[in-house]
């Protein structure tokens, strides 16, 4: 959820009764901090912030998470054990995303709170196991004894539901909010997800680090580079940097990178993020209740 999920978005959230994170990995450190000010300002429910672990000043991130009293911190992208039990020893519960078995394994016993469960559908960073969601999380549930939250492929109370029945405790929704009116995404990004059909997203980068994201001019340099078998060194060049500002935040829609998961084909609006907490629970329930109803010759 970089360029996407600020103070205003993660408060809307947590106001509305989810929680809200705060998505730090496109912000300078003082930035990090007025953000987490703002949010504290905006609302008195706990929320959280998420630490990509391969940012470069990872380390001033969890510095001011842990001098912000930040209640709750996502880590991704990296060793748990990095910082699990500095966070914790800061009174902070820790959640780390994993897109396998084997990392919600590492993160268990390196003391985490919880774990997100991050099927192949989700968008923006990926695993490499290109395990769906529907596989993944009954795999980690079973492998596992803290909370498992499913991730990746979740837009509406229907998919909330399948990932309880899986043995989800509870779910995390990126690309939903992506389209909401609090989203610091550009507004012309937003539409394009609106207006996206299937297919319109694809998992690419490997040698770098997994992304899924959508189909445009960029992404067509990139395929035109993996035809020639460019190495991972002239992929990191072609990448550049700035490439997720420039199109999520700034909305070149041709030459920046448009992250999103499968699950943008689906929607088709943007609405306040307190309807669409509330519009998801309404569906869970509605749901439930026709499942509950089912009768079973």
């Amino acid at each position: 959820m970089i360029w996407n999920s600020g103070w205003r978005l993660a408060a809307a959230v947590s106001n509305a009764g989810g929680l809200g994170v705060i998505g730090s990995g496109s912000m300078y450190p003082e930035v990090l901090r007025e953000h987490v000010r703002k949010c504290k300002a905006a609302t008195r429910l706990p929320f959280a912030v998420n630490i990509p672990m391969l940012y470069p000043a990872v380390e001033e991130h969890i510095a001011t998470v842990i001098a912000e009293q930040v209640p709750i911190v996502f880590t991704s992208a990296g060793n748990p054990a990095t910082w699990t039990a500095r966070l914790k020893d800061a009174g902070i519960t820790v959640v780390h995303v994993v897109a396998s078995v084997k990392f919600a394994r590492k993160a268990q016993d390196a003391g985490v709170d919880a774990v997100v469960a991050e099927g192949f559908e989700a968008g923006g960073h990926n695993g490499r196991e290109e395990t769906t969601t529907l596989v993944l999380v009954p795999l980690v549930r079973d492998a596992v004894q803290v909370p498992v939250i499913a991730a990746g492929g979740i837009a509406d109370g229907r998919s909330m539901l399948a990932a309880m029945a899986l043995g989800a405790d509870a779910v995390q929704m990126g690309s939903r909010f992506v389209c909401s009116e609090e989203s610091s995404a550009h507004p012309a990004f937003k539409q394009h997800v609106v207006d996206s059909q299937e297919g319109d997203t694809l998992l690419t980068l490997k040698e770098l680090a997994p992304v899924r994201m959508m189909r445009n001019a960029f992404f067509e340099e990139v395929r035109q580079a993996y035809a020639r078998c460019a190495t991972p060194e002239e992929l990191k060049t072609l990448l550049g940097r700035a490439r997720a500002k420039r199109g999520m935040f700034e909305g070149d829609l041709e030459q920046g990178e448009l992250e999103i998961g499968q699950v943008g084909a689906a929607l088709n609006d943007i609405r306040p993020a307190g309807e669409i907490v509330e519009h998801v629970i309404r569906e869970f329930e509605a749901a439930r209740q026709h499942l509950a109803a089912l009768q079973i010759a």
